[in-house]
This record gives C-alpha cells, structure tokens and sequence, in this order.
C-alpha cells in the first residue's frame, strides 16, 4: 500500500470514525450474523449500544470497516467472544457460542410456554424445565420469554402513532 493510499484510508476513519469506512471487496465482520444467533433484534442491540437505529444498520454491513472500540461495544452487547464478531473463511460460530444460543432460545421458549399456559400441569412441566436450564447455565436466569406481538417498548419510547404527523387535510376530513 502506498503512502498515499494511507494517507486516504485514515482520512475517511477521522471523517467517520463511528460509522467506519465502506469497503465492498470483502466482508469484515459479522455482527448481524451472530445477533441474530443471539436472538436479538436491531432494536434490543441499538438500545444496550445507545444509538439510533440507522448506525446499528451501517455498523451491520459486513463491509463496513468498523473501530476497535466498536467492536468491544458490539462484544458486550451480544455477550459473545470478539472474536466471534470477526469473519474468519467458512467458520461457523464456535460450539460454544453456539450452544450459548441455543441453551438462551430455549429459555425463552420454555419461559414463553410458563408465562402463557393456562394448564397449571404444563406450567410445572415448565417450571422443571426452566430450574434445569438454570442449573446447566446459571445466567439463564436473567433471560425472559419470547414476546408475544411485536417487540415491547420501554416507558420512555415513543410508538409510532407518536412519531407519525397527521396532515391538516386528514384532519379537516375527520372534522366533516
């Protein structure tokens, strides 16, 4: 690489230095991959990262050339190794990364079925199955069920009634 080419590279990281370059040759990481391993949506992910939606979507393509610092962001964000969130040739995630996001999905199914069964027997059943799961992972036990409709919203998130403007001609249509 020469000089110059350097000298560019470093300028477009300073001019964007939470966003990261774009280089489309190659993919560099795969932090969508492995959120959605994890069970996360963007949205969960853009809140425990504190930022808005649209740089959660840049920072996800795989060939956006992303910070150190980012990175570690991402690492804690997912609770994974940092080096699962970097692309390595036809590697699948390690095993146990993997069997981490198994062992979450099925703590959210069998607290799902807990929550939503109105059968006290297959409550137990899930209540078995749930103290089990904890014994074999113990951090399980923060993990809650799936949620019904949609992603829930905390206090302080606005819905979409709220975000969306009403035109003053709806409105003058509504009056008449």
């Amino acid at each position: 690489m020469s000089l110059a080419e350097l000298s560019v590279d470093r300028a477009d990281i300073v001019a964007a230095p939470n966003v990261g370059v774009r280089r489309p040759s190659r993919a560099l990481h795969r932090l969508a991959e492995v959120r959605r391993i994890q069970g996360l949506s963007q949205r969960t992910v853009a809140r425990r990262l504190r930022l808005d939606m649209a740089s959660v979507k840049q920072m996800e393509r795989e060939d956006t050339d992303l910070p150190l610092s980012a990175l570690y962001e991402w690492q804690k964000a997912l609770d994974v190794p940092v080096g699962e969130l970097l692309v390595e040739p036809d590697e699948p995630l390690s095993t146990p990364v993997m069997k981490r996001a198994q062992l979450v999905r099925l703590m959210k199914t069998a607290m799902a079925i807990k929550e939503r069964s109105g059968q006290p027997a297959i409550q137990r059943l899930a209540e078995v199955l749930v103290n089990q799961l904890i014994e074999i992972m113990p951090e399980l036990a923060q993990v809650t069920p799936w949620h019904a409709v949609g992603n829930r919203r905390s206090q302080s998130e606005l819905g979409q009634a709220a975000i969306r403007q009403i035109s003053d001609r709806m409105l003058e249509e509504l009056a008449d």
